[in-house]
């Protein structure tokens, strides 16, 4: 079986953006941490990003942040940039609260992963790791505090985990997808993201498309 990183080989945090030296490549892999799951209520802390699976840098944001990341949002603007996260819709609805931008050229790998494997409804990140990459990766630090002070190491390794086999995994599921002919229809899907993360800051996307 292939050996994949347990973890990368360069972590570098960053205080409210991205540095200057850093150079964007064709694709890459995003994740946020918040203080919960209400957007609005729950405050953007954390952004964790890797372009090559290798080297994984994270954006922290204190609890008086002014959110002035102008490197980290030409990077989201960037429309030649392919973003690929797990369960967009969250991450692009935070983004879009927090920035007022919304990023474009999306792949979602959990929608990727409900649509290639119709034979589970295990989508989450863990399970999808392990089945198509032989990678167990450990979910403990999910709901740690993400707003202290100073990251722990532990919350620094589960935080890259979470972005650091997604390229991996889009290659996995773009050939299965190929295979049973729902790749255009995959990639609409990716294309309505952006409206649906707008339509959640607005408390809109359940009750919009309710039968009542």
């Amino acid at each position: 079986m292939t050996k994949y990183l347990q973890k990368p080989e360069k972590i570098y945090v960053h205080d409210d953006d991205l540095p200057d030296w850093l150079k964007f490549g064709d694709s890459v892999a995003i994740d946020t941490e918040a203080m919960g799951l209400q957007i609005g209520r729950d405050r953007l802390c954390l952004v964790q990003l890797t372009f090559d699976g290798k080297e994984c840098h994270l954006v922290k944001f204190s609890a008086n942040s002014s959110y002035n990341s102008p490197n980290l949002v030409k990077l989201l603007e960037d429309n030649s940039i392919v973003k690929i996260f797990h369960f967009a819709r969250f991450d692009v609805a935070l983004l879009f609260h927090t920035f007022g931008i919304l990023p474009l050229n999306i792949y979602c790998t959990k929608i990727a992963s409900k649509m290639a494997r119709t034979y589970t409804e295990r989508h989450g990140l863990k399970t999808i790791c392990s089945e198509m990459l032989g990678v167990e990766i450990s979910k403990k630090e999910q709901s740690s505090d993400w707003g202290r002070g100073t990251l722990t190491e532990e919350q620094k390794t589960y935080a890259c985990t979470d972005v650091l086999y997604l390229h991996l995994l889009k290659e996995k599921f773009d050939e299965i997808l190929e295979r049973e002919c729902r790749k255009s229809l995959a990639h609409e899907c990716f294309k309505f993201l952006p409206y649906l993360a707008q339509l959640d800051c607005l408390g809109w996307s359940e009750s919009l498309f309710a039968h009542l």
